[in-house]
């Protein structure tokens, strides 16, 4: 590997270890390019990988600044939460040595493309890891969210919003409203309703082949679609939300002895041992 990517938190412990890192990297010959989230210069093919010092939200902006790159990226934690992060800032130097030395797997992690057309028009296309959210502001009545799966009717979500997400994004803000943990095998994208006003609106899931268009029913106020919980956008009733499975995963890297269940047992502080 001749040059790696560093996305690195605005914060002082995480711009101090990755610093650390740099120098690293550099004392084996390893190039080094480093941002931080909020710098919008595009990323480079030329990346063999991309370590992301932050939390879930550092993660997601670098997915962002990657794009459509087929980019192998790692994240450490440094944030709050870390759902998805590989290791913890003590490994860090650890994690370094074994990709450094090619000793890791690539997990693909399914992303969604999301298109908003307003009067047959596209205004928006995007793509997220984790979610898109539509929901209402404070201050609005409930809104009625008119949803189609592969041009057929399905219902109509009163409520104070939906969330469309990801196997990845199930374990954010859709499980926070109830919906189901995900696997990342598992190909589906999971609709999550935000405090339903009709009680039997429950998530579901569909196949990651679905194409779902999303309406307003109803004339709405202050109705916004929020991607990946970084960028929004305000819709209305002339607009149409269309999501579907994007052509581009993620590509996450996996350390040798990661199991995806420890990570989630720990995150949910799961207790209990076998019997």
């Amino acid at each position: 590997m001749t040059t790696m990517g560093l996305v690195v938190k605005s914060d002082p412990e995480a711009v101090a270890n990755a610093d650390a890192l740099e120098q690293w990297l550099r004392e084996r010959g390893v190039g080094v390019v480093r941002k931080t989230p909020e710098s919008g210069q595009p990323a480079s093919a030329a990346l063999s990988c991309v370590f992301v010092l932050g939390g879930d939200g550092t993660f997601l902006s670098a997915a962002r600044w990657i794009g459509d790159l087929d980019i192998p990226m790692i994240g450490i934690k440094f944030g709050q939460v870390g759902f998805l992060a590989e290791t913890v800032e003590d490994d860090l130097i650890s994690a370094a040595e074994k990709i450094v030395g090619g000793n890791f797997t690539i997990q693909q992690r399914m992303r969604l493309q999301v298109t908003i057309v307003k009067n047959g028009a596209e205004r928006v296309r995007q793509t997220v890891l984790n979610d898109v959210v539509i929901n209402k502001g404070a201050l609005a009545r409930l809104a009625h969210i008119k949803a189609s799966i592969n041009g057929h009717y399905l219902t109509t979500y009163p409520g104070d919003g939906l969330i469309i997400s990801t196997p990845t994004g199930s374990t954010a803000y859709s499980l926070a409203a109830g919906g189901p943990i995900i696997h990342p095998s598992v190909a589906g994208i999971v609709l999550t309703p935000i405090c339903p006003f009709t009680l039997t609106n429950r998530p579901l899931v569909v196949p990651e082949s679905a194409r779902i268009e999303l309406s307003l029913a109803k004339k709405p106020r202050d109705i916004m679609v929020t991607l990946d919980g970084q960028e929004g956008h305000e819709i209305d009733e002339r607009d149409t939300v269309i999501i579907e499975k994007a052509p581009h995963p993620v590509n996450m890297i996996i350390l040798p002895g990661q199991r995806y269940f420890d990570v989630l047992k720990a995150k949910l502080r799961w207790g209990g041992g076998p019997g």
